[in-house]
């Protein structure tokens, strides 16, 4: 059984935040906890624009506070997000996020991810193996 709380995560090597401040998330279950999955809560600044592409990961996010706009780049749609929104990126979709308020997240990815990772020039996660 795994427990842990947010207090326990904050300002440890699980706790990673984009050098431009644009988001901050912290890794609450990783690949190293052995589940499949990983589970982060990412928060984001209003009236930023942040681009992902998560090409070798599934992503779920749950959007937990606040109101923003998902950009599916793929294919050219735009989806209001608001508290109680879901959105799986099951195609490995390129996407653009942009909170209008400050957007609290809960994040599953699978495989899941080992904390490492850095998004490259395209937002990509590379494939970390523990």
């Amino acid at each position: 059984m795994i427990v842990r709380t947010l207090d326990e995560i904050t300002d440890t090597e699980r706790d990673v935040e984009a050098e431009n401040k644009q988001w901050r998330s912290k890794r609450i279950v990783l690949a190293k906890d052995g589940v499949g999955f990983s589970v982060h809560e990412t928060v984001l600044q209003p009236g930023t624009i942040n681009d992902f592409w998560y090409a070798n990961h599934i992503e779920a996010v749950f959007i937990t506070e606040g109101e923003g706009e998902l950009y599916d780049k793929d294919n050219d749609i735009t989806y209001q997000l608001a508290p109680g929104s879901i959105y799986v990126l099951s195609g490995n979709e390129k996407h653009q996020l942009r909170p209008k308020t400050l957007m609290k997240t809960v994040c599953v990815f699978t495989p899941p991810v080992t904390g490492r990772e850095v998004h490259d020039e395209n937002g990509v996660y590379p494939l970390i193996t523990e």
